[in-house]
């Protein structure tokens, strides 16, 4: 059942067509991935969706009690709002009320106008029927997880990612728009996220550069490229084989048509003999040849990636021995020794605020250990990718943050144009000498990259460079960090770029542990124990977890429960063969040309094996504490 259409939508700003005739259906029950390059108006058309933004043209129908919740992209600033205000106020007027009241409640004194104020407010909410609602506020606090009286203030980016999310699900509506769900958000949470969407009742349309959540959540891909709106009834790996095969269609019809254009010139050019006897039909077809050509949209380019490796390290970059870091509430590093090589590629996870920050400035010798010994290399030349963005000044112009103001700005050892530079990141003129304030994400991580790759660095360390980018530009990050050959150290919550790029990974874990592991997330993941997997669980998990070992740890197991311990490896082997087979199946695009219901049946059969592999887990973690 359609919840919403776009007919003939068409949205332009100046002369640069956003949407141009687009038709789009979304029906009850799908999760949809909306994927395109940055600039292309993927926001601006979730802000149509939403209502935020009018269409210039065409008709956007949708039911009439359909409900839409939007969770935009940013973060939001610090703001001195409960949780529980935040939250609330996602259900409008109502929301409002139920927050005064809150408010009222907690300020409640012996002085007749505050016991008056609350009375008012009491009997406007018995009026509004406002106990439900807050009820229903109360419930999606519980579900996330989240503590009503905390300040926003206080709450990490991912934790604020979960309050905005809590506002746009207390509403429970039909329709979900999430922009950019996982940023700023650590492994543990998108995990939690993707567990959370898998259930969710109604339909889900989202924008994200995250390849492995696109990949467990997306029923469908829906690309919007030059205006234009294709949809493809299938997952990501199968959409970009098909993706691949359209372009080159399109540029073989677009060779086609460029030929006959040019022989039609030809024809135009030749003699006064042959203008006697032109066929005026031939010339006004000509015409529109040109018109049509003049009106085609070229695939938007890509970005230009090149790192200088500066002169070589020396063999040793870093050595710790034995180091110990802690905050007094809370232990950062335990005991640490380890040693990075020249030409090492490094990952670091960790939940966030586990310390990753502070285990980089140990590693860089920019902080002393408590205890133990951190020896530096020779000879390196360090670049740095500071995910908040802080190198770059808000208020002075794309040119001035990499030039200083200057037309020209030294890469690779030689002067080059600012604007032929900019260019290779997608930066058109017009917009070197706009504020960096006014940018988008993407565009200021673009920025970011572009000031990282003027300067010569044998020793790379990049702290969550994938933030905002668009799927192309990450794929061509990753070609690059592959291809480089210095030192790299990678801070980020993005697995598969994890795996595609470090060839080792140190994992936080409890009290101040980090063991190091080799390959990427998916080598962790499957080389950890049971019991040193708090990297990857919420806290609630890991609190649960630790009052079990605590308040059980001296009982044995009973006989069925041991039993049931020895049989859990294998029905794990048998369930992850069972979801590897259909994972292979799924792959493979014939699958999307089979029976409707059958394809139904089997991805649901793959969401109760993966679920029946987490509880499997946990059971397996919960059981061996006993043994």
């Amino acid at each position: 059942m359609p919840l919403l259409t776009l007919t003939d939508a068409s949205l332009a700003y100046g002369h640069h067509a956003l949407l141009d005739k687009v038709n789009f259906q979304i029906d009850a029950g799908e999760r949809v991935c909306l994927v395109g390059r940055n600039g292309m108006g993927k926001s601006t058309l979730f802000r149509v969706i939403s209502g935020q933004a009018q269409l210039d043209d065409g008709e956007l129908w949708q039911m009439d009690t359909l409900k839409i919740s939007y969770l935009e992209q940013e973060v939001p600033a610090d703001q001195q709002d409960s949780i529980f205000d935040v939250v609330a106020s996602g259900l409008g007027e109502i929301g409002q009320l139920i927050i005064d009241y809150h408010h009222a409640l907690m300020e409640l004194d012996d002085e007749a106008a505050s016991l008056n104020r609350l009375s008012d407010l009491q009997h406007r909410v018995d009026v509004a029927d406002g106990w439900n609602v807050n009820q229903k506020v109360d419930v999606v606090l519980s579900r996330l997880d989240l503590e009503a009286d905390q300040m926003l203030a206080d709450c990490s980016g991912g934790m604020r990612r979960r309050v905005m999310l809590a506002k746009a699900l207390v509403s429970e509506p039909d329709l979900l728009l999430l922009d950019e769900p996982t940023n700023h958000m650590d492994i543990a949470a998108i995990t939690w996220l993707e567990d959370f969407l898998r259930t969710f009742k109604g339909a889900l349309i989202f924008i994200t550069h995250d390849r492995t959540f696109l990949r467990n959540l997306a029923t469908r891909m829906i690309e919007l490229d030059r205006g234009q709106l294709a949809s493809f009834p299938t997952g990501y790996d199968d959409y970009l084989q098909k993706k691949e095969e359209l372009l080159e269609i399109e540029s073989r019809a677009n060779a086609k048509f460029d030929k006959r254009l040019s022989d039609e010139e030809k024809w135009i050019r030749k003699g006064i003999k042959a203008r006697r006897t032109r066929n005026e039909g031939r010339v006004r077809a000509l015409e529109a040849m040109r018109r049509q050509r003049g009106q085609r949209q070229s695939v938007q380019g890509r970005v230009n990636l090149n790192v200088d490796s500066g002169d070589i390290s020396g063999k040793l970059v870093t050595d710790l021995r034995n180091v110990s870091f802690a905050y007094p509430d809370q232990p950062i590093v335990t005991g640490l020794t380890t040693r990075i090589m020249r030409g090492d590629r490094i990952g670091i996870v960790g939940p966030n605020g586990s310390g990753k920050s502070t285990l980089l400035k140990l590693l860089l010798g920019e902080l002393d250990p408590q205890q133990g010994e951190v020896v530096m290399g020779t000879k390196l030349q360090i670049a740095y990718f500071d995910q908040h963005r802080s190198q770059l000044q808000p208020d002075k112009t794309v040119r001035e943050n990499i030039s200083e103001g200057s037309d020209y700005v030294s890469v690779r050892g030689k002067p080059r144009h600012v604007i032929g530079y900019l260019k290779q990141f997608l930066f058109p003129p017009e917009r070197v000498d706009s504020p960096v304030k006014i940018l988008s994400g993407g565009e200021r991580n673009r920025l970011m990259l572009a000031r990282l790759f003027t300067q010569p660095a044998n020793m790379m360390i990049l702290d969550e460079p994938t933030n905002d980018l668009d799927v192309d530009t990450l794929e061509l990050l990753e070609d690059l960090l592959i291809a480089y050959d210095g030192t790299l150290l990678l801070v980020s919550h993005d697995r598969t770029f994890l795996d595609n790029v470090v060839s080792s990974t140190l994992v936080f874990e409890e009290e101040g542990q980090v063991r190091e592991y080799i390959g990427g997330y998916a080598d962790w993941l499957r080389q950890r124990k049971p019991a040193a997997a708090s990297a990857n669980i919420d806290d609630q998990t890991a609190a649960k977890k630790a009052s079990d070992q605590s308040g059980n740890n001296k009982r044995k197991l009973a006989y069925k429960e041991s039993r049931e311990l020895t049989g859990l490896p294998q029905k794990i082997e048998a369930l992850e063969n069972e979801e590897q087979q259909i994972q292979g199946l799924i792959s493979d695009s014939a699958f999307y040309d089979s029976d409707k219901e059958e394809i139904k049946k089997t991805l649901a059969r793959l969401e109760e094996i993966q679920l029946e592999l987490s509880q499997s887990y946990d059971r397996w973690e919960h059981l061996d504490n006993f043994s």
